[in-house]
C-alpha cells in the first residue's frame, strides 16, 4: 500500500509517496511533480517525477518501475533466457504492460512473434503516452501482438506454443496473485515448445523468501530444472531480486560463456547491465538464497 504525504520542509511543501510492501520496512519517494493519478480498469495507477529515479510508476501502491533503472530488470528477464536458449522465435509475455520486456526482446532479430497478454488496456495506453522511453517503439513492431485478457485464462486455453514465456507480473497480491499458482505454472509448461523456458518475477528473497520458495516448489514438480537467477535493481530495496527459471532442458544453464558471448556478439545488441559474463554469474546464488531454493526443491540441490 502507499500514501501521499505533504510535510513542510524548509518552508516548502513536498509530496512523498510511501510504500509498505514489506512489514518491517517503509520506503518513500519524493515527488517533484505528479504526472498521472487515476484508477484505470482493475488497478490504481500513479506516475510522478521522482528526481534521481526519473519517472516512478506505481500500481495499487506498489512501485513497478523507475525509468532510471528499469533496464536492469528488463534486460535480465529477456536476454538471459534468449541467449541461453539460442533459437527463440516465439515469445509470450504475461503482464508487461509498460512494454519494457518487449523492447528488449525485439532487439533479437531471430524473434518472429511476441504475444503480450495484459489484463488492463489502460496500462498499455498509459505506457504508450507517458513511458515511451521504456517500450522504445515495441508496441509498433510488426512482430507484436497484444491480447487484453487475464493471463491465467490465456495460458489455460491457448493452443499456441512458445520458446520463451516471461511472467512480468506484479507481486502476488490483487490481480497478480493467480500468476503465482501451481495451476498457472502447469499451463505455462503445457504451452512451451520442447526445450523452452519460463522466467518469472519473484521479488526480493531477503524479504520475500516464502514467495521464492513456493515458486521453486511448484517449478520443481513441473520442470526438470528449477532455480532462479539474480539481478540487483536499486528500486527494489532489500538486495538481490530473484528471477525464477523453469525448463526441461538443464543444459541451458551450463551453456559456456564463450557460446553465450558469441550469440551476444552476433545479435549486435546494446545493453547497459547484461553481459555474457554476468549471465553466468547471475546463477551463482548467495548461500541464503541457495538455501531457499534447496528448501523449495524439498532438500534437493541442483
Amino acid at each position: 500500500m502507499s500514501s501521499a504525504e505533504k510535510p513542510a520542509t524548509a518552508g516548502q511543501t513536498e509530496t512523498w509517496y510511501t510504500e509498505t510492501l514489506h512489514h518491517d520496512l517503509r520506503t518513500a519517494y519524493r515527488s517533484r511533480k505528479v504526472l498521472f493519478d487515476a484508477r484505470i480498469d482493475h488497478q490504481h495507477l500513479v506516475i510522478f517525477d521522482g528526481g534521481r529515479f526519473g519517472k516512478v510508476m506505481m500500481l495499487d501502491g506498489v512501485t513497478q518501475l523507475t525509468t532510471s533503472d528499469e533496464f536492469i530488470y528488463h534486460e535480465m528477464l529477456s536476454h538471459v533466457p534468449i541467449l541461453a536458449h539460442g533459437a527463440v522465435q516465439d515469445v509470450l509475455v504475461i503482464g508487461g504492460g509498460d512494454g519494457g520486456i518487449a523492447g528488449e526482446v525485439f532487439k533479437h532479430e531471430g524473434v518472429r512473434r511476441l504475444t503480450m497478454v495484459e489484463i488492463d488496456q489502460g496500462v498499455v495506453d498509459f505506457s504508450k503516452t507517458h513511458l515511451p522511453e521504456v517500450s522504445r517503439g515495441a508496441f509498433d513492431d510488426p512482430r507484436f501482438e497484444l491480447v487484453i485478457r487475464d493471463g491465467r485464462d490465456f495460458v489455460a486455453e491457448t493452443d499456441q506454443r512458445y520458446d520463451l514465456i516471461v511472467v512480468d507480473s506484479t507481486d502476488p497480491i490483487g490481480p497478480g496473485e493467480v500468476l503465482f499458482t501451481e495451476g498457472f505454472y502447469r499451463d505455462c509448461r503445457r504451452i512451451l515448445k520442447p526445450g523452452g523456458v519460463v522466467v518469472t518475477q519473484n521479488g526480493v528473497p531477503f524479504f520475500q523468501a516464502a514467495e521464492l520458495e513456493q515458486t521453486i516448489r511448484f517449478f520443481s514438480s513441473i520442470f526438470a530444472d528449477a532455480t532462479c537467477f539474480l539481478a540487483a535493481v536499486p528500486t527494489y530495496v532489500g538486495g538481490f531480486m530473484a528471477l525464477g527459471w523453469g525448463t526441461d532442458n538443464p543444459g541451458l544453464r551450463s551453456v559456456s560463456v564463450e557460446t553465450v558471448g558469441k550469440r551476444f556478439a552476433d545479435a549486435q545488441i546494446e545493453t547497459r547491465y547484461y553481459t555474457p559474463e554476468l549471465h553466468h554469474a547471475a546463477f551463482a546464488l548467495p548461500r541464503f538464497i541457495a538455501d531457499i531454493v534447496t528448501k523449495g526443491r524439498g532438500g534437493r540441490g541442483g
